[in-house]
């Protein structure tokens, strides 16, 4: 893997991770582009830049995050619920990662798969009206009345995201609207929840595979995959997420079928993997 390679992967990555339009089937999708083989090195590699995704999450929601942190030391009892409610969001799809991963590596980490999961998602978004159209800032519970039942519905609804090209934003962005979530509190839940998530898949494969990893690509290209992440996540979380609320989610939709359309016929034409 060249350089500037790593850099566009990070790149998409940062871009897509917290919208609506999976930045799992977008690194595979790059990665066919740009004819890198698949391995556990690469696997490995395009997870393992995801924080670079965390750390812009973390400069975003810094003030959150340090009431979840003085909540953990007995300081700050909205910031330990908070906490203990992502915990509990988090363990559904924890426990089908450990049960499933393997599997899912083996059998739907390719285009196929992806382009399903675009499709059926674009679809879901344009046919829910709630979807669809968003829901207003101040309309529906605030973050703070969040309960736990439904924090481990949303986790539950997060596990549909092991399928790649489904998007763990959008599962989770969906499934605290249809919770009664308002808009804002949606799209923060959701990223802290990512960042959770993420922190955990990256720290997983980070230490399965990560001599492999640094032996094959190489520290250089990671740092460089780490801070294009960084960089284009923080902008995709400060001018594009923070809109969701109020624009609605039906733009990605169209873009979810039209992408996977394009990749349809691109793999139809014969010049594109099979």
């Amino acid at each position: 893997m060249e350089v500037w390679q790593a850099a566009l992967l990070g790149l998409v990555e940062g871009v897509t991770e917290f919208l609506p339009v999976s930045s799992t089937g977008h690194l595979i999708l790059t990665q066919h582009v740009l004819g890198i083989p698949s391995s556990p090195a690469v696997q490995a590699f395009e997870v393992c830049i995801q924080s670079g995704a965390i750390a812009a999450v973390l400069a975003v929601f810094l003030g959150r995050v340090r009431r979840m942190a003085l909540g953990c030391v007995g300081r700050d009892p909205a910031g330990l619920r908070l906490t203990l409610q992502l915990l509990v969001a988090f363990v559904p799809a924890g426990l089908a990662a450990l049960l499933l991963g393997k599997a899912i590596k083996a059998h739907l980490f390719g285009l196929t798969p992806v382009v399903i999961a675009w499709f059926v998602g674009g679809a879901v978004i344009l046919l829910v009206p709630r979807l669809r159209a968003g829901a207003d800032r101040e309309e529906g519970r605030p973050l703070e009345a969040l309960d736990f039942r439904s924090a481990f519905l949303i986790g539950c609804v997060q596990c549909l995201a092991l399928w790649p090209g489904t998007s763990r934003s959008l599962a989770t962005l969906a499934g605290a609207l249809f919770l009664g979530l308002s808009g804002a509190a949606a799209v923060e839940f959701s990223l802290l929840l990512g960042f959770v998530t993420l922190l955990a898949a990256t720290g997983h494969d980070a230490l399965s595979e990560g001599a492999t990893m640094v032996r094959e690509l190489g520290v250089t290209n990671l740092l460089v995959g780490f801070l294009a992440a960084f960089a284009s996540a923080f902008l995709a979380v400060r001018w594009l997420v923070a809109r969701l609320a109020r624009s609605g989610l039906a733009p990605f939709g169209w873009y979810r079928i039209a992408l996977a359309a394009a990749v349809l016929l691109w793999m139809a034409s014969g010049s594109g993997p099979r």
